[in-house]
């Protein structure tokens, strides 16, 4: 009750450390928690909901285990800062890694295929197969990739802001004998590179090497992702996202932090320019030296704050920016299948069938003529119970669609997630002839459905689209802006809608934030890795809620 108390009250004890409220038990959230505990301050997080991870997050239904996030994780493989940050935050303790030969098929409606395989070599004598006469453009990929796997930059333990002069050079030092690499990949779109292929497949297949089209990608992050699937550094984690978030938790309450859930906040309380604390949903009020924003940008600007702090660059990221075609990630529609037996031992992982535009009509809401399939019991063991699989179905869908669907009509919004299931056992029987008869339930999730559990603007799920417009405002508040918003003190922001889309990101800008703050107290940032011990085990994901139950009312639609 003492410690009740003393979040209650305006004033800290003298001599007791410094209080850190941190809103949202996100990747983001849950970093800047564990960071500003190694470095000496006292901190509590408040989550809207039941679990933390926020997108980072699974739930299950009849023994299923549902994973909703992760598809490759920057980071796995020891040896770099992205590893280094994970150690530090435990979320790898007691873990195995599985990683895969290959990081995408692309099937087309005839039934010819491209798999990307991560090695150059193999890639480059499987892809002049496929298309002879794309030989020169095929080598030069494949040459790029090669020299991508020869670089490592990861540039995720120090805030930009207060990188000395030796982090400078050791920086410039990695980039500068591949600056022309690196100039070149990221100022060549992947739509004008793959429109030069003479192949019909390959102009389409190597704009869905992440699955689907990002639309507006340059060419430099699927080098760099390939690479580093190549090095075991974009593997799968062994309990998934919501087991990311659960390792994460853990640490964070070793050192001593507390998160609160179904705790709401509903606005930062401010004096005199001053963040103070903030106010729940039901009126109880907590206070704190310094409190830090790990969610939604625009809902943290424009409605905990009322938007009466902001600027030029705030108010063009989240308002001009946010409205723009093409700067937010695209949201997308999930159909978890349970399947009773094995999948196809011969289908890879993860696999693009390239839809004719009379079957891609069917799926509602579709933003493109593809559909992705991934076998997710592949990815993890207990997604499944024993002699059972997952598939996971995705496409990248229109927020808008199903936002106003769901306001308007309540059983039209219900009738196309059931359409959405139906189109999905449709489809995985033509593929595997009697998987229909083996098919047991199907769940979908709808944008509007990540929409209300994360209160992600428009339902993304990675935020701002990397090399859009939004890119450059959003390094700039990270280091020139150290994450602050104009004439407002004792308050940050961290996450995805700060530091950019992707899990090892907000995870960095949870130790960028404390970075900063350390240096405003006069604290020394301190950090180690975790020394947790044991094997992961799915226990550890503690009790899941269904998705009808977390979400608010909003069943399968199946």
């Amino acid at each position: 009750m003492r410690d009740e108390a003393d979040w209650g009250s305006r004033h800290r004890e003298p001599g007791s450390a410094p209080r850190v409220i941190v809103i949202g038990a996100g990747v983001a959230g849950l970093s800047t928690g564990c960071y500003a505990q190694m470095s000496g301050m006292r901190t509590r997080i408040f989550e809207k909901h039941v679990l933390p991870g926020g997108c980072c997050t699974a739930w299950s239904r009849e023994g299923y285990l549902f994973d909703y996030c992760i598809e490759w994780l920057i980071g796995t493989a020891p040896g770099n800062d992205a590893h280094q940050v994970w150690r530090e935050l435990g979320a790898l303790d007691g873990k195995t890694v599985r990683n895969f030969d290959l990081f995408n098929k692309v099937v087309d409606e005839a039934g010819r295929s491209v798999t990307f395989w991560n090695e150059p070599a193999r890639l480059q004598e499987h892809l002049l197969r496929v298309s002879p006469a794309d030989a020169r453009l095929i080598r030069s990929f494949c040459r790029d990739l090669r020299r991508f796997t020869e670089i490592e930059l990861y540039p995720f333990l120090t805030a930009p802001g207060l990188r000395t002069v030796r982090e400078r050079a050791a920086t410039l030092r990695t980039v500068l004998p591949a600056f022309r690499l690196f100039w070149r990949t990221a100022a060549t779109p992947m739509h004008r590179f793959a429109d030069r292929f003479e192949d019909p497949l390959l102009r389409r297949a190597f704009r869905n090497i992440f699955f689907q089209d990002p639309e507006g990608f340059p060419l430099l992050p699927y080098l760099f992702n390939m690479a580093s699937a190549h090095h075991g550094n974009a593997g799968f984690p062994q309990g998934g996202s919501l087991g990311l978030a659960r390792s994460m938790e853990e640490r964070y309450t070793g050192l001593g932090g507390e998160v609160t859930y179904r705790a709401r906040a509903e606005k930062v309380l401010v004096d005199n320019g001053r963040a103070i604390g903030i106010e729940l949903r039901n009126g109880r009020r907590y206070y704190a030296e310094h409190t830090v924003s790990a969610c939604d940008g625009h809902t943290t600007v424009y409605g905990l704050l009322g938007g009466r702090y902001t600027g030029p660059r705030i108010d063009r990221l989240y308002t001009e920016l946010l409205e723009r075609p093409g700067t937010l990630f695209p949201a997308v529609v999930s159909a978890f299948v349970g399947i009773r037996g094995p999948l196809p031992a011969e289908d890879a992982h993860s696999t693009t069938y390239l839809l004719p535009p009379q079957e891609a009509a069917a799926l509602p809401g579709a933003l493109q003529s593809s559909l992705v399939v991934q076998l997710r019991s592949r990815y993890s063991d207990g997604f499944a119970p024993p002699g059972k699989s997952v598939v996971h179905c995705t496409y990248f869908s229109d927020y808008t669609y199903w936002k106003e669907l769901r306001d308007r009509d309540r059983k039209a919004y219900w009738a196309q997630k059931r359409r959405v299931a139906a189109f999905v056992r449709r489809f995985l029987e033509g593929r595997w002839p009697g998987a229909a008869g083996r098919i047991e339930l199907v769940e979908v999730a709808s944008p509007a459905t990540t929409r209300r559990y994360t209160g992600n603007h428009n339902g993304s799920i990675l935020a701002w689209k990397a090399f859009s417009d939004a890119d450059d405002v959003a390094s700039a508040l990270v280091g020139k802006g150290r994450m602050r918003l104009p004439g407002l003190s004792g308050f940050s922001m961290a996450g995805q809608w700060v530091g950019m889309g992707g899990l090892i990101r907000a995870a960095s800008t949870g130790r960028f934030a404390v970075q900063y703050l350390c240096e405003e107290l006069g604290l020394a940032f301190r950090a180690w890795e975790s020394t947790g011990i044991g094997p992961w085990h799915p226990g550890k994901l503690g009790r899941l809620p269904q998705l009808d139950r977390w979400s608010s009312g909003e069943g399968t639609g199946a």
